[in-house]
């Protein structure tokens, strides 16, 4: 049975409905105080000491422009993972995230492809952007029209969102459709600013929501104006597994991060979302699981050497099993 099965959904009907008809939906309450108190903590401890000493709102529009993108704006902005505690290297990998993932883009294997943490303070930039599509920077092509080759992008709030703390503000695509039928632009022009704003909706919710949205749906980041406001956000984007379309972070290049953290606490479905084989998969052996735990020395390997155990067998490699050339003199050692 998928894992998922046992598992009450987070997210209604309606709410896969407003996903598939308007590329973005909020949802209040899908995180609890007590799942997420120790992702605050976490930001706390990795941008706390960063906020302005003055706290009042930045202003670095020209004339009656909409917004701008500047470095400053994404001066407290990493990618997974953290050097902090389990909780926020784990969050985007919560199960009912994966669940939702699985629903929106209608498969039963899902990859992580991006996860970041955003740590935002009034008066540390003007956030105020224009509008964009995210399909910029996640693919070199443009969004699938097959749902199973889009992706969901979900950003987490740990603090209260209000617009006065720079809510994410969106245009639905039935709007945005129907001001440019089927135009979908990166960057949209400037002459597209003024009508997709007379169009746009918030995205503020309390601590504990999620937003979810497409790499299609315009969207901006506003402004902080509460005095000595911030916000805390960590933003997960999903694809099904095996896209190649969709790309950001290759896992693998950040070796140096705290990965340990990750593998010490995990799942296998977590670890399967990153590009980890699932237990019972050929490229689990004997060897291959003894060499993972030579790297991460605290990972609990006790499920692939059940699924091997289980499989009677202990073949060298995945190759071997596909019926490919062996490094090892007896590709059917038994498991002790």
């Amino acid at each position: 049975m998928n894992a998922s099965a046992e598992r009450l959904p987070r997210f209604s009907d309606t709410d896969l409905a407003a996903w598939r008809d308007e590329g973005a939906v909020l949802i209040e309450g899908f995180f609890s105080e007590q799942e997420i108190a120790p992702c605050r903590e976490d930001m706390e401890k990795l941008y706390g000491v960063r906020r302005p000493e003055a706290g009042t709102a930045r202003n670095d529009k020209l004339d009656d422009a909409i917004g701008v993108f500047s470095r400053d704006q994404f001066r407290n902005f990493d990618d997974l993972p953290f050097d902090c505690s389990p909780a926020l290297n784990l969050i985007a990998l919560h199960p009912a995230l994966i669940d939702l993932a699985r629903a929106t883009l209608g498969v039963d294997a899902v990859h992580l492809y991006q996860a970041h943490s955003w740590a935002k303070f009034t008066g540390e930039a003007d956030f105020d952007q224009t509008f964009h599509c995210d399909f910029k920077n996640h693919t070199l092509t443009v969004p699938s029209d097959d749902a199973a080759l889009r992706t969901i992008n979900v950003m987490i709030y740990f603090t209260e969102v209000t617009d006065a703390h720079g809510a994410i503000h969106y245009v639905p695509l039935s709007d945005s459709d129907a001001l440019f039928e089927t135009e979908r632009m990166p960057f949209a022009t400037d002459e597209m600013q003024a009508p997709l704003r007379s169009r746009e909706r918030s995205g503020a919710g309390p601590a504990g929501s999620i937003f979810a949205y497409g790499i299609d749906v315009y969207h901006r980041g506003t402004n902080l104006t509460a005095p000595a406001g911030h916000r805390y956000t960590l933003t997960a984007s999903y694809k099904a597994a095996g896209n190649e379309q969709i790309g950001w972070s290759a896992w693998p290049h950040a070796f140096w991060k705290r990965w340990d953290l990750i593998f010490t606490h995990a799942t296998p479905e977590q670890l399967a979302c990153l590009g980890v084989p699932a237990p019972g998969h050929a490229f689990w052996t004997r060897r291959t699981i003894d060499r993972t735990r030579e790297r991460w020395p605290t990972w609990d390997a006790t499920p692939y050497l059940d699924a091997l155990r289980e499989g009677g067998l202990a073949p060298d490699v995945a190759h071997a099993r596909l019926g490919g050339p062996s490094t090892r003199r007896n590709t059917h050692e038994r498991l002790p």
